[in-house]
């Protein structure tokens, strides 16, 4: 449910802030991750993989684990959740150290670029972005899920490029990538298909 808007600002006010927010967030274009887009192999930007994780709730949203699942709110949360790389930049999955210190530099960031909201817009962007890092809700499991799945997807029709740039492996991948199960154990099921399937050709280390 959206929040009520303050009706002490000015319309004109909270259309600036607005406006002012979705300029902000044309920054996230700017963000590349190490996934590899899997024609072109250069690097995904954050922008890419939202819609694409967008994308994926929508066409994969029949086979979460729950059956009374609200897709538009799963929607929302992986529109905002990526939006706080703009200060704190893509954390590669696979780096521990960096890893550490993430949800710190990415709740600094939240408080800034949610802070250009309206009030109200910011504390329920905030909410999401919250209820996404703490992965309780059916929504923040199966958002969760297609979070891991889709990188996990690009590297698999890439030939393991990205993973195999850092030297990932088998173990390592399936580690990562096995919470998709908390939203979707078909989904799991499928990925560990595919991770196998790049383990056999040769593409992915088993170690």
């Amino acid at each position: 449910m959206s929040a009520v808007a303050s009706p002490s600002v000015s319309p004109a006010a909270r259309l600036a802030r607005q406006i002012a927010f979705i300029a902000e967030c044309d920054k996230l274009k700017e963000i590349f991750r190490q996934t590899l887009n899997s024609q072109s192999k250069r690097a995904e930007n954050d922008a890419e993989h939202s819609w694409h994780l967008c994308l994926c709730v929508i066409v994969l949203a029949e086979h979460a684990n729950f059956p009374h699942l609200d897709v538009l709110h799963v929607l929302k949360m992986l529109i905002v959740h990526d939006l706080v790389e703009i200060d704190a930049g893509d954390t590669f999955a696979y780096d521990t150290a960096a890893m550490a210190h993430q949800h710190e530099r990415e709740a600094l960031a939240a408080e800034r670029i949610f802070g250009l909201l309206p009030e109200d817009q910011a504390r329920e962007f905030r909410g999401l972005w919250d209820e996404f890092e703490e992965k309780q809700t059916p929504e923040a499991k199966f958002a969760t899920a297609c979070d891991r799945f889709q990188p996990m997807l690009l590297n698999c029709l890439g030939q393991g490029g990205g993973w195999a740039k850092h030297g990932i492996t088998h173990d390592r991948v399936v580690a990562r990538n096995s919470q998709i199960a908390l939203g979707s154990e078909a989904l799991w099921q499928h990925a560990q298909k595919l991770i196998q399937e790049l383990v056999d050709s040769g593409h992915l280390p088993s170690k």
